[in-house]
Order: C-alpha cells, then sequence, then structure tokens
C-alpha cells in the first residue's frame, strides 16, 4: 500500500496501520481527533466532511469531539468504514488530500509540532492477570513451584477492578508512593515511601460499541464486535505496599498510583493480519469461554530504562504478547458474563506479559527475582527495582512484509514522593 505521505519502510504508522488518537497543536488548544500517517497526524476535525459513506455520513459529527468514545460507540461496521475511507484519502492514487493544498496543510501537521492526551474519557479500568509465565513466576517466589498457579488460574481469566481516574497518557511523570509495608513477619507495619517501585509490561484494549445493558452479557464469539483497539500500559507497581495489603482482597494502594498509556490506539483491523493461533489451554475452559477462532496477536514488546542523566538508555526485557494465556474475547466475555455492563471508552488490560526466558520477564520483580539478582543496564549501574529519576519506556510493534505497524511508546518518569 502506498501513501502520498512518504515515510520509511521501518516506520511504525505506514498505511496499513492508522492508529486513533487525541492531540492538541500551539496554533489551536483544543483536543482532537486524529490519525498518525508517517510522521503526521491528520486532523479529522479537518476532514470528518469526508466521510460520506452510508454509515458515516450521518455521524461526522463524531470526528468533531475531543474523545474518540462517540466515534467507539458507532460500533465495528463504522470503524471499518472509517478504515477505509482514511486509506482510500490517504492513498497516492486519491487527489482529494494530495491535489487540494489548503487542505492538505490544514489536515496534515507533523506529530513533532503537537502534544497528545488520553484518546477517550475511561469510565472504567479493569486489569487481568492473563500470562501464565507471569502468574507462574509469581507463584514460584511466593508459594512455591508446586502452588506456582492458584486452582482458578486455568478456568478462568483472574482480574481486578483498578483506578480509572489516574489513568495517564505516555510522558506523564509518576510520584513513588507513600503506603504501609511491613519489612519483617515478626514486625508491625511502617508507613512511608515505597522502596519496591516496579513497572509491568502489559497492553490494554478499549471497549466499543454501543455497550451492552445491565443484565445481559456479550457472548465470546461476538466479543470482537465490542473490542476497538489496543494500546501499551505500563502498570506501575508498589511491590512492598502490594505485599502488605493485597490479602484478602487484591490489590488497591499499590496500584492506584498512576497507569502509563500509549496515546495511539492501534485498531483491531489493523492487527489482523498478525493473528497467530491462541495460547493452548488445558484444561478446556467452559463452554462460555470457548471460541472458535484465533484472536492472539504476534506484537513485538520491550521495556527500557533511563536513569536520570544518563545518555541512553537499557532494554531490559523482550516479550511478546501471544504469550498470554487467556485472549481478548475471553477476558472480555468473562467480565460480561455476569450482566456487568460495559461502555464505549472503558479500558481492559491483559496484566503483566512474561515469556519463558527470563530476559522476556515483564517486571523487575521477575528479572530480579523478588531481589535475589541485579539487572545490568548499560551505564554500569544495576538495579533490582526503579530508582527515582528512572524513565521507563515501553515499546511495540507487529513486522508486515516490508512494513511494520506500531504502537509508538508509552513512558514515564518516576519522580520522588511527595513532601508531606
Amino acid at each position: 500500500m502506498n501513501s502520498f505521505v512518504k515515510y520509511s519502510s521501518d516506520c511504525e504508522f505506514p498505511l496499513e496501520n492508522l492508529p486513533y488518537g487525541v492531540f492538541s497543536s500551539a496554533d489551536n488548544a483544543n483536543h482532537r481527533i486524529g490519525v498518525a500517517i508517517g510522521d503526521h497526524v491528520l486532523d479529522l476535525s479537518v476532514i470528518s466532511h469526508l466521510f460520506d459513506g452510508p454509515l458515516l455520513r450521518q455521524n461526522q459529527h463524531v470526528f468533531k469531539q475531543p474523545t474518540l468514545n462517540a466515534f467507539m460507540s458507532l460500533g465495528r461496521p463504522s470503524w471499518q468504514e472509517a478504515r477505509a475511507t482514511l486509506q482510500r484519502l490517504l492513498s497516492s492514487d486519491c487527489t482529494t488530500l494530495r491535489e487540494d493544498a489548503v487542505l492538505r496543510s490544514n489536515a496534515l501537521t507533523p506529530q513533532s509540532q503537537v502534544s497528545m492526551h488520553l484518546p477517550a474519557s475511561i469510565g472504567d479500568y479493569t486489569d487481568f492477570y492473563s500470562s501464565i509465565h507471569h502468574a507462574a513466576n509469581v507463584g514460584t517466589m511466593f508459594r512455591g513451584k508446586e502452588n506456582a498457579l492458584m486452582p482458578n488460574w486455568k478456568h478462568l481469566p483472574v482480574g481486578y477492578h483498578g483506578r480509572a481516574s489516574s489513568v495517564v497518557v505516555s510522558g506523564t511523570d509518576i510520584r513513588r508512593p507513600y503506603g504501609q509495608t511491613r519489612p519483617s513477619d515478626d514486625a508491625p507495619p511502617v508507613f512511608g515511601p515505597c522502596r519496591l517501585m516496579d513497572f509491568e509490561l502489559e497492553m490494554a484494549f478499549f471497549v466499543g460499541g454501543p455497550g451492552n445493558s445491565l443484565g445481559t452479557p456479550i457472548p465470546v464469539e461476538k466479543a470482537h464486535e465490542h473490542i476497538f483497539g489496543m494500546v501499551l500500559m505500563n502498570d506501575w507497581s508498589a511491590r512492598d505496599i502490594q505485599k502488605w495489603e493485597y490479602v484478602p482482597l487484591g490489590p488497591f494502594l499499590a496500584k492506584n498510583l498512576g497507569t502509563s498509556i500509549s496515546p495511539w490506539v492501534v485498531t483491531m483491523e489493523a492487527l489482523e493480519a498478525f493473528k497467530v493461533e491462541n495460547f493452548p489451554q488445558d484444561p478446556t475452559p467452559l463452554p462460555y469461554l470457548v471460541h472458535s477462532d484465533n484472536y492472539n496477536f504476534d506484537i513485538n514488546l520491550e521495556v527500557e530504562i533511563k536513569p536520570a542523566g544518563a545518555a541512553v538508555g537499557t532494554t531490559v526485557c523482550r516479550s511478546n504478547f501471544r504469550h498470554l494465556y487467556w485472549t481478548p474475547k475471553q477476558q472480555l466475555a468473562h467480565h460480561t458474563v455476569t450482566g456487568c455492563n460495559l461502555r464505549p471508552g472503558d479500558l481492559l488490560a491483559s496484566g503483566t506479559i512474561s515469556g519463558e526466558s527470563s530476559d522476556s520477564f515483564g517486571s523487575m520483580l521477575e528479572l530480579c527475582w523478588k531481589g535475589t539478582k541485579t539487572v545490568p543496564l548499560s551505564d554500569g549501574a544495576t538495579r533490582k527495582f526503579l530508582q527515582d529519576g528512572d524513565e521507563v519506556t515501553m515499546k511495540g510493534f507487529c513486522q508486515g512484509n516490508g512494513y511494520r505497524v506500531g504502537f509508538g511508546t508509552c513512558s514515564g518518569k518516576l519522580l520522588p514522593a511527595h513532601p508531606l
């Protein structure tokens, strides 16, 4: 596929991708919906009148909104029509934008000149625990190899409800949190800044479609109709706070301090070419979780740590989305089987994505194996957990034949605890 917007073969935002995001610019502070093409952003509010297909001609207003929620709510046929329209308008043989200098100038802005924002108003956020390698690693550390997985783990997608208000866009600084910890099992808890700060390499998908009414589950075979697209995610975690608080109700303050996501939402249509076989599941899940199609994806993932003052960062993890045991369709079907109503813009995350090898572990907890090992950095320093000033950057891409579909970056710098 060729576009009149020029880019290299290793560009993350070719015509095959076209991810959605929300941006502003120096000359226009309003939040607008944009699409990444090469190193530019296409402003959909400027070209909304060109979405003249049978489904979108009466819904052009969704492209003039400050978030993607209204567009997400239209459903998969409208998303597909929008993608086809964008690919046509940006193709090298379409003159509508290419030959209209004024429209092209108003619609295309270099990415270097924009600020990115949260792509949607996130009503609810749920985090799953769907990597078998991550779950087994953590279970082995704390319960031993024989009891690594809890009895329910292979029967349902384990998850918890997170805090939507502290989901932030890439580039937002994160404060080291305060909380209660228990340094030793025979001592009372103490209060102070977290000492064992961690990242978690995750991905998440935005819910789309009109949603389901309260009391009405979404069948697993139709779950894809409610999945709009995916982002990178860093689920920042305070491990020492988590260890003390998680029994019996699970994560709370250890997770609500901040969750970073990448600004570009890569649609499921763009990921279609990168589907791979689902992770083998044994035992076979209950019927409401069984789907006949593959809904797993070959997405290369990596994590880099750059200490304060360092010239370059160090890649500490290389993993892949395909390692997930539970698919996004199973996650969504399980989430709604009670009749829980999901809404456009809700965010559902994968949980930490770890592979089998030690260099593919998606958290410092695993990389340092609960503090028994050190992680070397390129400047000669080492880490067990994150230090103040460390910047964590996550990247993800799918490699096609002569093109790449990328997610951009998800980054954040850890700042010292706020003075009390």
